[in-house]
């Protein structure tokens, strides 16, 4: 499967607590951390929830 990596660019301070934990499960806990993650509808679906937080490309 392809790979899509994930960075966070906005805060999660103010923000409601599924959006905290969904930043979480994705690994992330700082502005510009990067995580890595297989293209799968799951994770697909929590980048979707939180879009406004991160920015994602193709790895």
């Amino acid at each position: 499967m392809a790979k899509i990596r994930v960075t966070q660019v906005r805060s999660a301070i103010k923000r409601p607590q599924n959006q905290k934990r969904t930043l979480t499960a994705l690994g992330l806990s700082k502005i510009g951390q990067v995580v890595e993650h297989e293209t799968t509808p799951n994770i697909l679906g929590m980048i979707n929830k939180v879009k406004h937080l991160v920015s994602t490309e193709e790895a």
